[in-house]
């Protein structure tokens, strides 16, 4: 079997972000990035493609590159391909969370994430032996998460994989009674369902929150709530979790996403609010 290298964030400034996919170095847009980079234009100019946003969103390739290629982030490995929005398949940025989740994840719990993407959380939470109920509008990002399963050998673990609509598919489950001990939630700020709803975060955030509720149990573990929408501020999210797990005894922490690297600055990537259960 081939070497599988690792993601790292090498650096950032000047509108941009500067990141290793493998064996590739990747130049793409980040507003927020107001800073001046830390490595040398000649490290920046080392870079295999970028990405621009200026006349039209394109790829502009230095070298030949495959169509796709796997990565690994921590320990595990992910499929990734240079999407036209600019996207690996890939939001590593998320994985911060994950030794959070290695704390309030139980064996066998059983755990709803939504908006699940190519399915890196999911995936974390199956090896630590939850059972994951994957959520997520696109056919095509749950195949691209079951081609992850099989990269890590999790193809036969209690993972059920949904394409929906997740506000259809939450009110499906009410009506069955069908019960979580945690939720996961990275909803977008605007989308189409698989049958072309669409979804404004805006519009449909409270609802969401009110059916994401409806689904768990009376002694519900955890809540992760992340987003990549600038209005959401930590604090906002931390406001709607205590608002709607106010009922519960537990406690909430929230904060910026960040990317992390050697000798740069951290790279904020959107925001979370964190809810867990304080168990007696």
């Amino acid at each position: 079997m081939s070497e599988v290298f690792p993601y790292r964030y090498l650096d950032s400034g000047q509108g941009r972000k500067l990141e290793q996919f493998g064996p590739f170095l990747l130049d793409r847009p980040a507003a927020q990035a107001l800073w001046e980079p830390q490595l040398s234009r000649e490290h920046w100019q080392e870079s295999s493609a970028r990405f621009s946003r200026l006349e039209e969103a394109k790829w502009e390739r230095k070298e030949r590159m495959p169509s796709f290629w796997p990565v690994q982030l921590h320990d595990l490995q992910f499929k990734v391909a240079m999407t036209d929005f600019g996207h690996l398949g890939l939001f590593p940025e998320h994985a911060m969370h994950w030794q959070w989740l290695k704390k309030v994840c139980l064996r066998k719990m059983k755990i709803l994430n939504l908006f699940a993407y190519s399915g890196a959380t999911t995936l974390f939470l199956a090896r630590l032996g939850a059972s994951v109920c994957h959520v997520d509008a696109s056919k095509g990002m749950v195949a691209w998460a079951r081609e992850n399963s099989k990269l890590n050998g999790l193809e036969k673990a209690a993972i059920r994989w949904i394409v929906d609509d997740v506000s259809k598919f939450l009110k499906r489950e009410i009506k069955r009674g069908s019960q979580y001990d945690a939720v996961i939630l990275d909803p977008p700020s605007f989308g189409r369902g698989a049958q072309g709803q669409v979804f404004k975060i805006e519009k449909d955030l409270a609802q969401l929150l009110l059916l994401s509720l409806s689904v768990l149990t009376d002694k519900p573990h955890f809540c992760l709530f992340t987003s990549h929408t600038p209005s959401l501020t930590p604090l906002v999210l931390a406001n709607l979790l205590e608002e709607r797990f106010g009922p519960f005894f537990g406690k909430v922490d929230f904060g910026e996403q960040v990317l992390q690297g050697e000798n740069t600055y951290c790279l904020p990537m959107g925001s979370y609010a964190r809810w867990s259960a304080c168990r007696s």
